[in-house]
């Protein structure tokens, strides 16, 4: 299971006491944190809000479901890539970060060009990444493609190539 303390400890070394119902965080004999203590799954993951850096702590109003929406107002295949981003970690809040990222590029870009670096990065894989819609963007995508109508050709035999291509003409006698 894993337990916050204040980001002040950080790489600092600390005591630990643990009883049945509380984990108990010390650095030089004074507590610095306690948590109920958890069962079950493991990797839960305690987090007291106060423990996190002010940076940190803006990323708690965020969660899965409020990025769904946002993508989804820019496009399906917004969504879609969010989703993916989103299913990728763990730790659903490890992917806040390029989530974000992803959903402000359609600021710098349009969304039009988000949506359809998005549609490209699906073309290619199943689960892309932020980075990789930023690298496409980078290229220079334009516009949404538009599925292109394959024109019919005028053979509808299986021979490709006709008699004048093998040095013969049916038309001369």
């Amino acid at each position: 299971m894993l337990y916050s303390c204040p980001y002040e400890y950080i790489k600092r070394k600390v005591d630990v006491r643990v009883t049945e119902r509380v984990l108990e965080i010390f650095y030089n004999h004074n507590r610095i944190a306690s948590h109920k203590r958890l069962y079950g799954r493991k990797g839960q993951y305690s987090t007291t809000l106060e423990h996190m850096p002010p940076d940190h702590q803006k990323y708690l109003e965020w969660n899965g479901e409020r990025f769904k929406q946002w993508a989804q107002r820019i496009g399906p295949n917004t969504h879609q890539v969010i989703i993916a981003i989103l299913s990728s970690s763990r730790v659903e809040q490890q992917t806040y970060k390029s989530c974000m990222g992803l959903l402000k590029l359609a600021e710098r870009h349009s969304e039009s060009r988000v949506e359809a670096a998005c549609e490209k990065a699906l073309s290619y894989t199943a689960s892309p990444s932020y980075k990789s819609i930023k690298n496409i963007l980078a290229t220079g995508i334009k516009e949404i493609s538009k599925p292109e109508t394959e024109k019919p050709t005028k053979n509808t035999y299986g021979i490709t190539r006709g008699a004048n291509y093998y040095g013969g003409n049916y038309n001369d006698k």
